[in-house]
């Protein structure tokens, strides 16, 4: 099973490195890339290192579902005002 990430979106709205974000996490850089990509799957641990870095809830940063576009987000939000 896939599963999706928001790690890039994370990383760049705060002006972090992959090389940055994989030592705070205490893993390689290249393992940054493979999991923004997909192409690896965290371990629990990492996911919740990850998360905590990011102090947001890991449903934040991984799913199993695609997430929605930012833009349809915030235009929801706008809706509900």
């Amino acid at each position: 099973m896939f599963i999706h990430n928001r790690i890039a979106l994370f990383r760049t709205e705060r002006g972090i490195s992959r090389k940055e974000l994989a030592e705070a996490v205490g893993v390689n850089n290249q393992t940054i890339g493979y999991l923004e990509r997909g192409d690896y799957k965290p371990s629990l641990e990492l996911a919740l290192k990850i998360s905590q870095y990011f102090n947001v809830s890991v449903e934040m940063l991984f799913s199993f579902q695609r997430f929605e576009p930012i833009a349809m987000t915030l235009k929801r939000a706008g809706e509900e005002e």
